[in-house]
């Protein structure tokens, strides 16, 4: 069964491919978002923009009577970690108040089922990896601690009143629609594989690479790198196991079980662009474990969820045509 859904953050980078998941799947969709680092473009012309923020109640409100929504999927917030370090109340504000204010307004309107946006940073420097769902969360920073808190407060909420709720906890999301509908939009962004295309179509003189000591094979720091597609296809996976099992809430890991380190994946970049990206070798960034992968065992026991785009050139060549896509929209502009 099929309920309209309300797509918190629907103009930003994730979000943005969640709506086209979800109306290429036949949902109905409405979104709200700030547009302070979501994008007008990236939304299609016939899905209900509501501008404004998530701490609005009575917007919420609205927005709940006029679209009928039952459920939620949350991606609005801020996620640059080394900003949570240096202003820490400004995301315990947009992500743990906000979120609280969100989740009270859908308590009200009895809105059933609830999809969040969470991170594989609420486990902070794991003691292995790959890192299951049941390993220690003791996030190092604002960013992962505010997203465990909304996890908490998920938790907390499901037990107290008749919704059910989806925390899919991320690790390295990159590439674009494959389409190039939308993708990575946002100026100065810090995703490795959004740095490198854009490198390698000039718009940055290289690449730092953070650390080259690191217990991994080539020194450099492995992560586990996620089409965006693939995780805004489990998204609406995720609604569907809710919608089918209303007693049920889940908790997931979004990963493909294995990892490139910052070193292969700026080869994979200069395969794809027959280039090569200057690298500049620096020093560690504070926090920054040596490998960071999912046990994503859970997630196919799960859902009847097979990723389509689990290759790095693809993801790379992906991301690449949405970087040309980009200057192109911003010309225009």
């Amino acid at each position: 069964m099929k309920v309209p859904v309300l797509v918190t953050g629907g103009a930003g980078y994730i979000g943005s491919h969640a709506v086209l998941a979800l109306k290429d799947a036949g949902w109905q969709v409405a979104v709200i978002d700030n547009l302070t680092t979501g994008f007008r473009f990236a939304i299609p012309e016939d899905v209900p923009l509501y501008e404004g923020d998530i701490e609005d109640g009575d917007l919420l409100a609205r927005i709940f009577a006029e679209q009928g929504c039952r459920a939620i999927m949350h991606f609005a917030g801020s996620i640059i970690v080394p900003e949570s370090v240096e202003n820490p109340l400004k995301y315990y504000h947009n992500n743990t108040a906000k979120s609280r204010a969100l989740i009270e307004a859908a308590v009200r309107a009895g809105v059933a089922h609830f999809i969040f946006s969470s991170t594989a940073a609420t486990y902070g420097i794991p003691e292995v990896s790959p890192v299951t769902e049941d390993s220690p969360q003791a996030p190092i920073n604002p960013y992962g601690m505010s997203k465990l808190m909304t996890e908490t407060m998920l938790a907390d909420t499901a037990r107290a009143h008749p919704l059910n709720y989806c925390a899919l906890r991320y690790f390295n999301v990159a590439g674009a629609d494959p389409q190039a509908r939308t993708g990575q939009s946002t100026a100065g962004a810090t995703h490795l594989i959004k740095v490198a295309v854009e490198a390698a179509l000039g718009k940055r003189d290289g690449v730092s690479v953070f650390g080259t000591d690191y217990a991994t094979p080539d020194g450099t720091g492995v992560r586990d790198y996620i089409h965006v597609s693939d995780l805004a296809a489990a998204h609406v996976l995720a609604l569907e196991a809710l919608i089918e099992q209303p007693a049920r809430s889940l908790t997931m890991n979004c990963g493909y079980g294995r990892g490139f380190s910052v070193l292969e994946v700026l080869d994979a970049v200069d395969r794809v662009t027959n280039r090569t990206i200057e690298r500049r070798m620096e020093g560690r960034r504070a926090g920054d474990p040596d490998s960071l992968i999912s046990d994503n065992r859970r997630i196919k026991a799960t859902l009847p969820w097979v990723p389509r785009y689990a290759d790095l050139e693809t993801i790379v060549a992906h991301a690449l045509a949405w970087e040309r896509k980009l200057t192109e929209i911003r010309g225009q502009g």
